[in-house]
């Protein structure tokens, strides 16, 4: 049986969208940089699942197919500090009534979810 051991995210700044979730996730380098058209990013500690970017320049999907999804017990918090690292809300028109997510913008773009596990 397969399992996902990498999502794969374009950057058209590799090093730029590295930075901020390195900072986002407390993600490293899997290996030293050696240029900068592609880099893997796994947790600090313990297993999951890796994040890799790749230099693209590929226009960012208003409604991407696939996205992160990112969970938390403290969602204000969370989406406030991953606005300081430099995302973005997005203006988001497909909210449901009472949603228990928010639409961001990594300094790429690309748009992840952050999902509040406590909302019932």
């Amino acid at each position: 049986m397969a399992r996902i051991g990498t999502v794969v995210l374009g950057a058209s700044d590799v090093r730029r969208a590295a930075a901020f979730w390195k900072a986002a996730l407390g993600y490293v380098e899997r290996d030293p940089a050696t240029d900068d058209d592609w880099v893997v990013l796994v947790p600090a500690e313990g297993p999951g699942v890796g994040l890799a970017l790749g230099l693209s320049g590929t226009p960012v999907q208003e409604v991407p197919r696939v996205h992160l999804d990112l969970y938390t017990e403290e969602q204000d918090a969370e989406v406030d500090r991953l606005i300081a690292l430099g995302a973005a809300r997005v203006d988001w028109d497909l909210y449901p009534d009472d949603p228990d997510f928010v639409v961001l913008a990594d300094p790429e773009g690309n748009r992840f979810c952050v999902i509040d596990t406590t909302h019932g």
